[in-house]
């Protein structure tokens, strides 16, 4: 196990290789496993990078960002340019359907909200916003709903176990509560493992999936 030294030395180093960081504005401590990023940054795309690079790190916990966006003047947007920019970022993203997400900025901070059939949308909805200029933050809040019924994702998420991982499935149980999908059952190999994970993941409306799976 690492000691908080050395997670502080690690996150360090990660956030300096990381070119999209500019490492020099970020304070770094640790506590106990838990990274505490401080200081400030010219964008919230840079922010995003920073938390992301720290995750990296393995014997990391947790991270608390505790980075402002500071945008220099050239950078700083009016929130009514910033909803015209995130509408067509939305819009010109191929996967996501075409007035679904509703956008709201104030002060530069983006909420987003709607309603959308899989999960995959619903982060590339944040992905697509995540570098534009004047933007310090996003709340995403955008709703992922079933589009089927719970027996019907199932159904699907079986099926794609047979085609993707040429395995048999009698084996694993599925069950489907609400957008949450449970995998159990023996596997025979980490690749069928993860088979199992991609397609339960894939499924209309899944939101979460618990591995409950054991390699025998």
């Amino acid at each position: 196990m690492k000691s908080d030294r050395q997670l502080k030395q690690d996150v360090m180093d990660e956030l300096e290789w990381d070119p999209s960081v500019k490492d020099v504005e970020i304070g770094v401590e640790v506590k106990d496993g838990v990274v505490t990023l401080a200081g400030h940054l010219g964008s919230y795309a840079e922010k995003y990078a920073a938390e992301r690079a720290a995750l990296r790190v393995a014997g990391v916990k947790g991270v608390a960002v505790e980075i402002d966006v500071w945008l220099p003047g050239t950078s700083e947007r009016k929130d009514a340019d910033i909803v015209h920019a995130s509408e067509f970022a939305l819009e010109w993203n191929v996967l996501i359907p075409k007035g679904k997400v509703k956008v709201m900025v104030e002060g530069g901070w983006v909420t987003l909200s709607g309603e959308l059939e899989r999960n995959y949308q619903r982060l590339a909805a944040e992905k697509a916003l995540r570098n534009l200029m004047g933007v310090v933050g996003i709340s995403n809040q955008i709703v992922v709903k079933p589009a089927v019924l719970p027996g019907d994702v199932k159904l699907k998420i079986e099926a794609a176990l047979q085609r993707r991982a040429h395995m048999e499935t009698q084996g694993i149980s599925v069950l489907v509560s609400g957008d949450q999908v449970t995998l159990t059952g023996p596997v025979r190999s980490w690749s069928e493992r993860y088979a199992a994970l991609q397609a339960a993941a894939a499924a209309s409306g899944v939101v979460r999936v618990v591995d409950k799976m054991v390699i025998a």
